[in-house]
């Protein structure tokens, strides 16, 4: 089963993303920090086929987890997509720069995180 790791330090926004993970058929593992999110992938990583990671969050913001993500060999191939309230271009430019494979700007309907989850997942959607 497909396995995607939801970071967010918001129970609400990880809920609205569990619901569409869970109409897709996949399974979701949440985290509410960079930090945790670390933590699982350390025991989790060959499992996880997708990241969706907010931007905004306290101990460890998106953008340091996702270059700590990035760093690991072990976890650079994840596919990683942002999820944030900013939506400045040169932002988000310099998130795919760092190895973001997608974003999504919050607020955002259902149909386009199951959209933008299908650009990441390719063949495995």
């Amino acid at each position: 089963m497909t396995k995607i790791l939801s970071v967010d330090d918001s129970a609400t926004m990880r809920r609205i993303v569990g619901r569409v993970v869970a109409t897709l058929g996949m399974e979701m593992v949440e985290a509410s920090n960079g930090l945790e999110a670390l933590a699982i992938l350390e025991t989790q990583y060959a499992e996880i086929s997708l990241i969706v990671l907010d931007v905004n969050m306290p101990e460890m913001d998106g953008h340091e987890t996702l270059l700590a993500i990035k760093k690991d060999e072990r976890f650079q191939s994840i596919p990683v997509m942002m999820l944030t309230t900013e939506s400045e271009r040169s932002r988000i430019l310099g998130f795919i720069h760092d190895g973001a494979a997608n974003y999504l700007v919050k607020p955002f309907a259902p149909d386009d995180l199951t959209a933008k989850i299908a650009a990441c997942l390719g063949d495995l959607f």
